[in-house]
């Protein structure tokens, strides 16, 4: 690790060697000017590099410059710990204007290894390599009974094998022969350690170097992969995508009505099947395998996910008394669903709690272990379909709220996921109101992602563009705040610094998405925990879920009134949950047992039955909140 301090803020930051000086400043809660990203090409972000050393290039600056230490922070990266100073901001009379005071605050990096602990290397699914005696007429016994007898003979550990019957026996004796008695059995662990293990396939040759999992998390709006090399449990390539079926609709509720017309339920799973399809071919081209190595899928979604991947009928979800198909999902063969796979491999879903607590939060317990800690624990899992838990090792109570795709980048007018040009931070100066963007893989801006959306409106309020309700300051004239096709807007970055040549905007309508969204988070929150007779006071820590929950910025998601306002180091930060507790099974078959500790410990509350759940809703209609006694740091701050 490296320090930074920032002059003349006298702030001090630690971070990684090789981290972008502008990102660190923007983590910092530093302000340069910066609106093209970090792309290097407005040449704002000049700072002066006192002491320590930056590797950058000469881009944009003068040669007595860059000789007397100046450099784009953009441009440069951290080799040692550094002084650097920043340049005042003058107004239009020459004088300094003010200094932006630090607000942000960035979770503990000590989360993830606290939450998760450590798993072994025990995958579900192994290979084992056999040489067997070609038969003779001495020992002329059946192929089948012959591969059991090497198994007895040279796999010790292993129980005796079950086998699937019958498309294990009619490639068998091709096999055998075509492979010279050389095979590779592919063994399934029984789902209990008492239960024998099952030979699901049996491969020609020695492949036993090739053996991969791949881990899925089913969002409603995107869809992530992972492939694992179950010899070394060692991650090897990842891949994301939108969920092909958002065309159909963004939200859950609308992918239910779908599923209702002529054909919609096939074609909705035809469509999240051809998304994990997309993310099989890209890990596996990323590695130059073939799908057909891959010996085992664990998948998790939320129950509506769930039922369409299976082709489940999701009708009665919907309606009251909300009643799914099933809860535990069958163990199902990957190809038959249409998953490019051997025909062997299995497809895990994690179980579902309710129609709308599905496995991918079961996938998030399972992963941070919640259901072995004492402390009183809120865990979050923002998304398209926010899920919250709240308990310990005794008892744990979830509910689901609808909280829409804004913090996916859906609803947004130039939303995104969270790739390449997506701005995922954002500071303003308080008195130019001019901006500083911090894009992903830092080029010119083409679209905000969450983490950056919660950083524009914290920001925007905070200087008082915008007022508590969502809506701009009328009384400030200003180049960037202008009349737009949505109502009044932000430029964020002009059409000449944006990557796709038209300005980035944030407009009223986004913000009245952003607070519809935070506010069914909140309401859920705060109904869940009266429930159970306690307040946020109560709690011991709060997990933080979610794909883009690894940039969240603590104060800024305090200050709009998406996490409560308490102590700061109460916060964990555990990332893709759902990701996590796939991986984590996918390498400990033990850990994989434990799941349904948490699935019988969760006890389910509807909040579409709860009259409380609309009464704090309609309250978190605004940033943060109604009552500001919930929220006495954003009143202190905002005055």
């Amino acid at each position: 690790m490296r320090t930074i301090q920032f002059l003349p803020d006298k702030v001090s930051i630690e971070v990684e060697e090789g981290e972008n000086l502008l990102a660190a400043a923007a983590k910092a809660g530093v302000y340069i000017n910066a609106y093209c990203g970090g792309d290097g090409v407005c040449g704002k972000c000049k700072v002066r590099i006192e002491s320590g050393e930056v590797e950058s290039a000469k881009a944009r600056l003068k040669d007595d410059d860059y000789a007397a230490g100046t450099r784009l922070a953009c441009q440069s990266k951290v080799k040692s710990d550094l002084v650097v100073r920043i340049p005042e901001t003058t107004g239009k009379d020459g004088k300094a204007l003010k200094r932006k005071p630090v607000t942000t605050r960035a979770i503990s990096a000590r989360s993830l290894d606290k939450l998760t602990g450590t798993w072994q290397l025990d995958p579900p699914v192994e290979k084992r390599f056999l040489k067997l005696e070609p038969p003779t007429k001495e020992d002329n016994v059946p192929d089948l009974q012959r591969l059991m007898r090497a198994i007895r003979q040279r796999c010790h550990d292993c129980k005796d094998p079950t086998y699937d019957h019958p498309e294990l026996l009619k490639d068998l004796p091709f096999t055998l022969r075509e492979a010279d008695w050389q095979v590779t059995l592919i063994l399934l662990k029984g789902r209990r350690a008492e239960e024998p293990d099952r030979i699901i396939a049996v491969e020609p040759g020695d492949t036993t170097s090739k053996l991969y999992g791949l881990a899925v998390d089913i969002g409603t709006t995107t869809v992530c992969g992972v492939l694992i090399d179950l010899n070394s449990g060692q991650v090897i390539a990842e891949a994301s995508a939108y969920n092909d079926q958002i065309a159909y609709g963004e939200d859950v509720i609308s992918r239910i009505v779908y599923s209702q017309r002529p054909d919609g339920l096939r074609t909705l799973q035809a469509k999240v099947v051809r998304t994990i399809n997309t993310i099989i071919e890209t890990v596996c081209k990323t590695m130059v395998i073939s799908p057909s190595d891959i010996s085992y899928i664990m998948a998790a979604g939320n129950t509506i996910m769930s039922h369409l991947l299976l082709g489940l009928d999701p009708k009665f979800i919907r309606e009251s008394p909300y009643v799914p198909t099933c809860s535990h999902f069958p163990l199902t063969r990957a190809a038959q669903l249409g998953v490019y796979a051997h025909p062997s491999v299995r497809l895990f879903l994690y179980p579902a709690v309710s129609s709308y607590v599905g496995g991918d939060i079961i996938a998030g317990v399972h992963a941070c272990r919640m259901y072995k800690s004492p402390e009183l624990t809120l865990f979050i899992d923002i998304g398209t379909n926010g899920e919250i838990v709240v308990g310990n090792e005794e008892w744990m109570v979830c509910a689901a709220c609808s909280a829409g795709p804004a913090f996916e980048g859906g609803g947004i007018r130039h939303g995104m996921r969270a790739n390449s040009g997506a701005i995922e931070n954002f500071n303003i100066h308080p008195e130019t109101l001019e901006p500083m963007i911090i894009t992903i893989d830092r080029i010119k801006p083409c679209g905000i992602c969450g983490s950056g959306l919660i950083a524009i409106v914290a920001e925007l309020l905070a200087a008082g563009v915008i007022d508590q309700q969502g809506k701009f300051n009328r009384k400030l004239e200003h180049p960037r705040i202008r009349q737009g096709e949505d109502g009044r807007e932000y430029v964020l970055a002009w059409g000449k610094d944006a990557l796709l040549g038209e300005d980035v905007v944030i407009s009223e309508v986004d913000l009245d998405n952003l607070i519809r969204a935070k506010g069914a988070m909140y309401a859920g929150y705060l109904t869940l925990l009266e429930s159970v007779g306690m307040g946020f006071e109560d709690l011991d820590r709060v997990i933080l879920a979610g794909n883009f929950g690894a940039y969240i910025d603590l104060e800024r998601a305090i200050t709009i009134g998406l996490l409560p306002d308490i102590d700061r180091e109460r916060f964990y930060y555990l990332g893709n949950g759902s990701m996590l507790g796939c991986r984590i099974s996918l390498c400990d078959n033990q850990r994989f047992r434990e799941r349904m500790i948490v699935n019988n410990l969760i006890t389910n509350l509807e909040l579409a039955e709860n009259a409380r759940f609309m009464d704090h809703y309609m309250a978190a209609l605004f940033l943060p909140h109604t009552d500001m006694s919930l929220f006495p740091s954003v009143r202190d701050k905002l005055g």
